[in-house]
């Protein structure tokens, strides 16, 4: 897949595309058959329903879905068609579009995350080792784009460990729960298939039901959530943590990469950051397209949060359709932000000799001045203060993480 628009969009590779997502709903299709089977409910032979569609269905389905509003309902006419009978009338017996739409979306945005964790273990390897090689690299710190004390890089690069360590927990936190409630959340139709089957408790069955093919899906259990949005905002907001920690990483990279600094350089390589008007010239293009998706991201997680919001009744009547686009968009940014951040953190440049002379030349003795004529004593020769033991407590906390995903 690729995008003109948004430069490096072939990163996220086939994550969340229409076949990917296709892929999905058909999965979650087959997995409640097999379950209405397995109850006995459904009185005909398993089929795997996964060998009865593929990628040349999603023009067709893509079109028809304005018709229904959503692609969920032409998929189960040509599943249907498809299957044949007998097996072809039991397909999505219990079931609601909705149900299969958002499974079928955690089915995808799990994949995401496990992709995300692995892109966010690699950067907490990498930014470990910086901070520890450069525990003792001087360079001034900067508030309020001005110069105040001095520090290490090795202390900058433990600052954005932590972030990245904050935004691993909080993806690592997610659930992703199966949706199977039926047409009104109610489970009714299973519930009804139970006690014409003659089952004592339908209720119970029809429950029990819903866990199992939640399992079958490797997906959490959780109560019908048609107007509970929470698990599409939690993700969400769990991706926009991660570029906000990627953003905050690029900013740095893109203001200490300055002519007039020149701390830290992008990793070189081909054509990359060239210019169409000005031969020679280098633009830390890695950080700039971070920048720009950390930048992108809140609005879209904003957009979940107010579906979320105005999600009423027991189907919402353009709060979800909103949301479907807009968590893909934000899923395949995201996982671009993280392939594009940790090429730029692997082959980072640190011009030591830059950082030391700036340091040099800066005035970064005020508070340090402060703090000695409080006690009436003069300034002591180094001022960087407790920088050992906060590298030291971010590595050996980053360290504890990537240990316990082991």
């Amino acid at each position: 897949m690729t995008n003109l628009l948004w430069p490096g969009d072939h990163r996220a590779g086939d994550v969340m595309t229409d076949q990917a997502l296709l892929a999905a709903m058909v999965a979650v299709e087959s997995a409640w058959l097999s379950t209405l089977v397995d109850a006995g409910l459904a009185p005909v032979d398993a089929v795997d329903l996964r060998g009865l569609v593929d990628p040349q269905d999603c023009e067709v389905l893509a079109l028809g879905a304005e018709d229904g509003g959503n692609p969920v309902i032409g998929l189960v006419a040509l599943l249907r068609e498809r299957a044949g009978a007998p097996a072809g009338r039991w397909i999505h017996r219990g079931l609601t579009s909705q149900d299969v739409l958002d499974t079928a979306l955690m089915l995808a945005t799990r994949s995401v995350a496990d992709t995300l964790a692995d892109q966010l273990a690699e950067q907490i390897s990498t930014l470990c080792a910086l901070a520890t090689t450069h525990r003792a690299t001087p360079m001034v710190a900067r508030t309020l784009t001005q110069h105040a004390v001095p520090t290490t890089f090795g202390a900058k690069a433990a600052a954005w460990l932590n972030g990245v360590v904050d935004a691993y927990r909080q993806l690592e936190a997610l659930s992703f729960p199966a949706q199977f409630g039926g047409a009104g959340g109610t489970l009714a139709a299973t519930t009804e298939l139970a006690k014409l089957a003659g089952r004592d408790s339908p209720a119970g069955v029809a429950v029990q039901m819903a866990h199992t093919a939640a399992a079958a899906l490797g997906l959490d259990n959780r109560l019908p959530w048609h107007t509970t949005r929470a698990p599409v905002v939690a993700i969400g907001d769990a991706l926009v943590g991660c570029t906000d920690a990627w953003g905050r990483i690029a900013s740095d990279v893109v203001t200490l990469a300055y002519p007039e600094i020149g701390e830290l350089s992008e990793p070189a390589g081909g054509n990359r950051g060239g210019s169409s008007a000005m031969p020679g010239k280098r633009n830390p293009v890695l950080s700039i397209l971070i920048r720009r998706t950390a930048m992108a991201a809140p609005p879209l997680a904003g957009t979940l949060h107010t579906a979320a919001a105005l999600a009423h009744d027991e189907r919402p009547d353009g709060a979800w359709h909103a949301e479907w686009d807009t968590l893909r968009t934000l899923a395949r940014r995201t996982v671009v932000a993280g392939s594009q951040c940790s090429e730029l953190l692997a082959g980072l440049e640190i011009h030591a000799e830059r950082m030391a002379a700036n340091l040099h030349s800066a005035d970064v003795g005020g508070e340090q001045r402060a703090v000695a004529e409080l006690v009436g004593n003069e300034p002591s020769p180094t001022y960087f203060g407790a920088v050992d033991v906060l590298i030291d407590e971010s590595v050996d906390r980053a360290q504890r993480i990537v240990k316990e995903r082991r």
